[in-house]
């Protein structure tokens, strides 16, 4: 099978490599040879072989019948869109690690490839190297998905794992990260937390099979976690994750993507560093928990190949039928139950005035304030209630 890639890029030159790595096993598992036969990029590769595969015309792929699939690998949603349209009008399945092109065009996409008897895949576009995507899409389905939670930013479990492991501010852990690459010269789509927002919404798409919009998830990002609220976690043997959370509720499903203290208990507690890892529950599985790679050249390139071993085995055959353009509206996230944490320079009297009974933390390092832990509230019951004090330094969720 002859293909296209779009980007030579990090991940595009990843799946080059992979695909040399283990051409005789992804060959025996896609029935057939995977070859490239163009790479589209905007430059030249001189002394690199893939130079002889380089195009910059995108339109030598379209017009070639020979390629059957385009993979892309170049990011962003244009002009990512406007070339995963004209290959599957062509005739050309497709297959994508771009998570912003699947957030708000993938149903579209889906829609034109099931017409044409091809395939639109995206792995790679949650979770990296995670398979997540195909699981919850055929291995789930005899499920009704109830909760999806996830660490799915690489850059923020970095980042707050070093603040829980050496005490360290924001800034600090940041300028690391960006020194080790971990996170971009401009951060805000990974620390405001869009980038998680985006993977949840495509998860909550294909759970309840429907089109949701990414900007109606609720986000916080961790750019107001302090090394205060990492001692805070610390004395309540917790520890604070950004999570990307979907549950379903009375009236559809409710998404948020927020920092989160979680106990030793729960099975994200351990995940740190760069890694991702997802969290499902299924109203006959129960719980299952997929972990890995979040991101990383190789296993996001290792994402894109399966997908392409799974165009090749499929012709003609849609094997991603459960997500319909029709639109989900989100429901309001303020009617999830959960506990809550707070700072305050209030008094235990204003404290306990506005939330009844609760349970303090104290810190001998941390004067002039309090911690408080509420008991189990809805969102739009907590935000009633903490209007009532006057001075909130922070809050944070709590499992």
């Amino acid at each position: 099978m002859k293909i296209a890639l779009l980007g030579y890029g990090t991940i595009g030159s990843g799946v080059v490599e992979v695909l040399s790595i283990n051409q005789d096993s992804i060959a025996r598992k896609a029935g057939e040879k995977i070859e490239i036969k163009y790479v589209l990029d905007l430059r030249d590769f001189p002394g690199d072989p893939i130079q002889s595969r380089i195009v910059h015309d995108f339109e030598v792929i379209v017009r070639d019948p020979e390629i059957e699939a385009v993979v892309e690998a170049m990011g962003g949603v244009e002009p990512a869109y406007r070339f995963a349209k004209a290959a599957l009008t062509a005739g050309k399945s497709f297959a994508t690690s771009n998570k912003a092109l699947v957030a708000k065009h993938g149903a579209e996409l889906m829609d034109i490839a099931r017409h044409r008897g091809l395939n639109f895949l995206f792995e790679a576009s949650v979770g990296g190297g995670i398979p997540i995507i195909r699981p919850l899409n055929t291995s789930l389905s005899a499920d009704v998905v109830e909760e999806i939670t996830g660490i799915l930013n690489g850059t923020t479990n970095y980042m707050l794992s070093k603040m829980s492991d050496f005490g360290s501010d924001f800034d600090e852990v940041l300028k690391e990260a960006q020194q080790k690459g971990y996170a971009e010269a401009d951060p805000t789509a990974d620390v405001e937390g869009d980038d998680a927002a985006r993977k949840i919404a495509i998860l909550t798409s294909i759970a309840c099979g429907e089109q949701v919009n990414f900007e109606e998830v609720h986000k916080e990002g961790i750019t107001k976690i302090s090394s205060i609220d990492i001692k805070y976690a610390k004395a309540l043997h917790r520890v604070i994750k950004l999570l990307a959370q979907s549950r379903k509720c009375e009236d559809g499903y409710c998404a948020m993507v927020a920092p989160v203290m979680l106990p030793k208990s729960h099975p994200l507690y351990n995940v740190d560093d760069v890694f991702n890892a997802v969290f499902v529950h299924g109203n006959v599985l129960g719980d299952g928990m997929f972990y890995g790679s979040g991101a990383g050249k190789l296993p996001t390139a290792s994402a894109v190949v399966a997908d392409v071993v799974e165009l090749a085995r499929n012709k003609g055959r849609d094997v991603m039928s459960s997500w319909s353009g029709n639109v989900h509206s989100l429901s309001d996230y303020r009617k999830v139950e959960r506990r809550f944490f707070l700072r305050t320079t209030d008094t235990k009297e204003a404290v306990e005035k506005a939330f009844g009974n609760v349970e303090y933390i104290c810190l001998p390092d941390v004067p002039g304030e309090i911690g408080v832990l509420t008991g189990v509230m809805t969102e739009a019951a907590y935000q009633e209630k903490a209007a009532a004090l006057e001075h909130v330094l922070q809050m944070i969720r709590v499992e």
